[in-house]
């Protein structure tokens, strides 16, 4: 397998008949995918979408692509392809069109949608769109696209075959191969397989589940398990899944109509994405079964169904707020059952082992993937992506979508299959690939950071930032304010010391106060008298101290104030 060194340089200038890939996001983590395709010129952008901040991201709501390494180029996009409907996919585009609004949105009738509300939300008007369905052909430029059924979590997401000079490309998207799925649309192998007899030059695969060895479950298995949770739960349950999660909630709702429960929707995203796929026609909702969260407190406990989001813990969501009572309509109580319809992202264990913890200590049942069968993936399992590529026999493949264990796992698959190991290579974001003549190979290297956005900022907070809000959240702060003359650079008076998130307990400070008047006495006799070398001297005085006492490394903000 080829893998990119760490210490590759800037690409060359790509050959004339030659097609370049750029990973901006998603290879190498599980979120924010973006991958830009460069031909003749041109650029063709497939996807954009967000990461959701981890526990070592304080403070920040998204995480974006970076867009610096084609900011200068924007003019060159001929198209953004949208693959599905789903948040690290889609949840970044209100971000590219501020830096260029007159790009073209190409995806599926229900991808289209659910992008819609995100741009009134960033009040981004007159964005073109190219609405496309599986089958459909079109061209961008350089680029002639064909679009391809793809079964996912999510109704009407596409793989795309992107035929160009310099060969073709087929990015699966996210898929699996559900033979049974609750909507009826499979993946077309048939369509891999016609476009794998044309020759597939570059073959881009969801790498999520290679390491998982044989086939993806299918989506119609959870249905019994959630039929038994509804017939032996006597008070409410509470199902939490993705907000973008059609086919899970279309369950939920076929089993509260069976048990006689009526369904409300907790959370403004899950109310708004449900509300476009029923209006589209993605989701059945049979008579008489919604009623609005205003309303569950007019039925008695069990003939009640919530779906609500949250189910990866996040702070703000509906289930976290339930989880810690501060929520205003809904109260957990002792009975309850919460079902939790999704998988773990990589990242967000601890809080929503918190979420579940909380409910627990209120009296309800949680149920959740380790437990029961109430979640099934929507990726390809090594089994199904063996299967695809016997089926396309692809030249060359970059596994795309997953962490660096999931694409190398992916990439080895490739290669049992037939694919030569250095033409099955694992590229991380930033890294370049160029397929030239039919080969393709790591060529070099753009710098490619995270982008943060924390409330309407973005990309103005850095990893230094953070790692001031990590210590601050983790270790405290100690302010040390002394007060010098500024003739002779005597203290005054002083230090005051104060402390938050360190120690409750002033008193504790009264060891280090004798030596900070040392140092300072010492740095007048030296001759130190600038302010700034003043507060250097204090901050490694106290840090040494606390090093030395406490064990622990908070932040120390020193201020010399002359008088």
């Amino acid at each position: 397998m080829s893998h990119p060194h760490p210490e590759l340089g800037p690409p060359p200038e790509l050959a004339p008949n030659g097609l370049r890939v750029i990973p901006l996001g998603g290879l190498g983590e599980v979120g924010r995918n973006m991958m830009v395709l460069e031909h003749a010129g041109r650029l063709l952008v497939i996807d954009c979408g967000v990461l959701f901040p981890e526990e070592h991201h304080p403070g920040v709501d998204l995480v974006l692509p970076d867009f610096e390494p084609i900011r200068d180029r924007l003019d060159k996009i001929e198209a953004v392809v949208l693959t599905h409907g789903h948040e690290d996919h889609i949840g970044a585009v209100p971000y590219l069109l501020r830096e260029r609004g007159d790009l073209t949105l190409v995806g599926s009738k229900l991808t289209l949608a659910l992008v819609e509300p995100k741009l009134r939300e960033h009040r981004i008007k007159g964005t073109p769109t190219h609405e496309v369905a599986a089958g459909d052909t079109c061209s961008f430029g350089p680029f002639s696209l064909e679009f391809v059924a793809a079964n996912h979590s999510i109704p009407d997401a596409l793989a795309v075959v992107v035929r160009t000079g310099a060969g073709t490309v087929l990015h699966t998207g996210d898929f699996k191969l559900d033979q049974l799925p609750l909507d009826g649309r499979i993946t077309d192998l048939r369509a891999f397989a016609r476009v794998g007899e044309e020759g597939v030059d570059l073959f881009l695969v969801d790498s999520t589940n290679a390491d998982v060895p044989g086939f993806t479950t299918s989506e119609g298995d959870i249905t019994p398990v959630l039929d038994r949770v509804f017939a032996n739960t006597a008070e409410r349950v509470i199902v939490a899944c993705f907000a973008s999660h059609v086919h899970r909630v279309q369950q939920v709702l076929y089993a509260a109509v069976e048990h006689g429960r009526k369904v409300a929707y907790v959370g403004r995203s899950m109310v708004r994405n449900m509300t476009i796929a029923r209006e589209l026609g993605y989701l059945d909702i049979p008579p008489h079964t919604l009623i609005d969260m205003k309303q569950i407190e007019s039925y008695p406990p069990e003939e009640i169904v919530i779906i609500s989001t949250g189910s990866q813990g996040e702070p703000l969501s509906a289930l976290s707020r339930i989880a810690q009572r501060t929520h205003d309509r809904i109260t957990i109580a002792e009975g309850d059952t919460v079902v939790l319809a999704s998988s773990l992202i990589p990242g967000n264990e601890n809080a929503v082992f918190r979420v579940i913890n909380g409910l627990t200590r209120w009296g309800a049942n949680v149920v959740h993937k380790g437990n029961a069968l109430v979640h099934v993936s929507g990726h390809a399992s090594a089994g199904e992506l063996l299967y695809c590529y016997n089926l396309v026999r692809p030249r060359n493949v970059v596994p795309v979508h997953g962490e660096i264990r999931h694409m190398r796992a992916n990439a080895a698959l490739a290669v049992k299959t037939g694919v030569p190991p250095e033409r099955a290579v694992v590229a991380e974001d930033g890294v370049v690939v160029d397929l030239v003549d039919g080969v393709a190979k790591v060529t070099g290297k753009v710098e490619c950071g995270y982008v943060f956005v924390d409330g309407s900022t973005v990309g103005d907070i850095t990893e230094s930032s953070l790692k001031d809000r990590r210590i601050l959240g983790d270790e405290g702060f100690i302010s040390v304010i002394v007060v010098v003359d500024s003739v002779n650079g005597k203290l005054v008076s002083g230090p005051e010391i104060h402390a938050r998130g360190f120690a409750e307990d002033d008193t504790i400070f009264e060891d280090v106060r004798p030596q900070i008047e040392q140092t300072l006495n010492q740095a007048v006799t030296d001759g130190v008298d600038d302010p700034y070398q003043l507060q250097q001297l204090i901050r490694r005085t106290v840090g040494r101290w606390v090093n030395s006492q406490h064990r622990r490394r908070p932040m120390i903000i020193p201020v010399v104030v002359e008088a």
